[in-house]
Formats: structure tokens, C-alpha cells, sequence
């Protein structure tokens, strides 16, 4: 990774099983934000150094197995009940935050948010429905065929291949594709996806997310409510190719405090695709 921006540093914390390094900004209180599939930490970089500016203490992690975050072996370590526990480690035990995710970020803060609503102030969520909205999505033949990939992810070593091919051009692609603003990912953005992608176990380790999904319980800890009653904002972009517009709106069902916006020229990264509107809603959210 180039040089920080003036203001930003980065470091490593012991999280619940795996070393986790995350890049931080501003004073204030704390602003988790956690990245998806196949992003790190930089998923954030046109939010961070706003977020900052507007006060707050920003951290975006490298949720473990993703790029200088540790990769610990074996399935069971990428459940989301795993995942979610190094959230916690990030701020001093007992202190509130703010809670922003996205793609499987998305779906880990959702699981925070349930399993320890004392300690997160607000939600916000981007294209992740509610965990349960998922499943239940899952059953329809029209979510089904858009998870294909997650199918083709359960297969050994040979996904591992396929990415990994042409210097990573299927995932390159998918970055560029799935964005209406392709001048967001020009090459120095995608080399900084590239290496993060090259660390050694990497592409397992993210792949791992997907066959935990499938061949694990789902590990949401033991007393964790199914509903999130504080306060949630769930930012869709309408040209999502992954999720089917049920799936955002039943997320309804198992929250009872729940915002969404929708920005229909937005895609699956909507917070690259408009990120100026993104930041203004969150931040306003937050401020309530």
C-alpha cells in the first residue's frame, strides 16, 4: 500500500482469533466500518478521511482472512459468530460506536447489532439484508439463481484457481463491472486490490466466508436476539445483480427501527458508485 493519506494511520489488534489490522482517522466518538467480498479496508477510502472530518473516530478493519488481517485455518473460524467477535475487539471493552457495513460487512453488523445491541448507537447497512431475509430469500428460485457464484465457491481449490487467474481478472472485473462509475477502479486502485489479494491464503480465507455459510451452523452467539431494535439505515443500490429487491424489503420484518434509501442508479457498491450521497446519508443518520 502507497503512502496514507495526512491524517490516517495504521496498526494491529489482537481481535477474538486473528490478528486484525485496520487503518483509523479523526477524534471523536468510534465509527466501525466493515468492507465485503472481495474488498479490505481501502472498500472505504472515499468515507474515511469524511468521516473523520465530520468528527468522528474512524476504523476500518481488515476483517480476518483479508488482506494483512490474520487467516486462521479451518471453517470454523470464518462463521459469523467468529467474525463478529473481532468487532468488538477494535474499541475499548464496554464502549459504544457507530456501526457502518457492506456485502459481508453488512451481514456481520447486523449480527453485532443483535448480539450486542448495548453497545452499538446506530446502523447503517449497505445492499446486506437482514441475516433472516437472506435465508429466507435463499428459498426462492429468483435468489437462488442470483447466488450461483456462492455455488460455484463450495467447489475445492478450483474457484481458488479461477480468481487467481489472469492476475485476478475475473474479481477485477467484477469491481469494474458492477459500478456505474468506472473511473472510481482505474489501474493504481486495482493494484491496490491485486496485492491485497496476492497475501499469502488470502483467496481461501475469503472464499471461506461462503463455504462457512453453507456447511456450518450459522453461529450467531448463544442469546442473541433474531430482531435489531436501535436504529437502522439500509442504503440499496437498485442495480444490485445479487440481491432481489424482497430480499431488501422483508430485511422489515426483523427490524423494527429500519430506513431505507434507495438510490436507483447505484449497484452492489454503492458506496463507490455515489459516494458523496452515501456519506451524507450516513452521516446525517448518525447525527440524529
Amino acid at each position: 500500500m502507497n503512502a496514507l493519506p495526512a491524517g490516517w494511520s495504521e496498526r494491529f489488534v489482537d481481535g477474538a482469533g486473528a490478528r486484525i489490522h485496520l487503518v483509523e482517522a479523526g477524534s471523536g466518538p468510534p465509527l466501525i466500518l466493515l468492507h465485503g467480498f472481495p474488498e479490505f479496508w481501502y472498500g472505504w477510502r472515499d468515507q474515511i478521511g469524511a468521516f473523520a472530518a465530520a468528527g468522528f473516530h474512524v476504523i476500518a478493519p481488515d476483517l480476518r482472512g483479508y488482506n494483512l488481517s490474520g487467516k486462521p485455518s479451518g471453517l470454523d473460524a470464518y462463521t459469523v459468530s467468529a467474525v463478529a467477535a473481532d468487532v468488538l475487539t477494535l474499541v475499548p471493552p464496554e464502549e459504544k460506536f457507530y456501526l457502518a457495513g457492506h456485502d459481508w460487512g453488512g451481514i456481520m453488523a447486523w449480527v453485532v447489532a443483535m448480539s450486542f445491541p448495548g453497545r452499538v448507537e446506530r446502523l447503517a447497512v449497505l445492499n446486506a439484508p437482514h441475516p433472516s431475509s437472506v435465508r429466507a430469500a435463499a428459498r426462492k428460485p429468483a435468489q437462488m439463481l442470483r447466488f450461483w457464484y456462492q455455488f460455484f465457491f463450495q467447489l475445492p481449490w478450483l474457484p481458488e484457481l479461477v480468481l487467481r487467474a489472469g492476475e485476478f481478472r475475473m474479481l477485477r472485473g467484477t469491481l469494474r463491472g458492477q459500478t456505474k462509475r468506472v473511473s472510481a477502479f482505474p489501474r493504481a486502485v486495482l493494484d491496490e486490490y491485486v496485492a491485497a489479494w496476492s497475501q499469502p491464503d488470502a483467496m481461501t480465507s475469503m472464499l471461506n466466508y461462503y463455504r462457512a455459510a453453507f456447511r456450518r451452523s450459522p453461529g450467531t452467539p448463544r442469546g442473541a436476539a433474531r430482531t435489531v431494535d436501535l436504529p437502522v439505515l439500509l442504503i440499496w443500490g437498485q442495480r444490485d445483480p445479487f440481491f432481489t429487491p424482497q430480499a431488501m424489503e422483508r430485511s422489515h420484518e426483523w427490524a423494527s427501527n429500519l430506513r431505507i434509501e434507495k438510490l436507483p442508479e447505484a449497484g452492489h457498491f454503492v458506496q463507490t458508485d455515489d459516494p458523496e450521497r452515501v456519506n451524507e446519508l450516513i452521516l446525517s443518520f448518525f447525527r440524529e
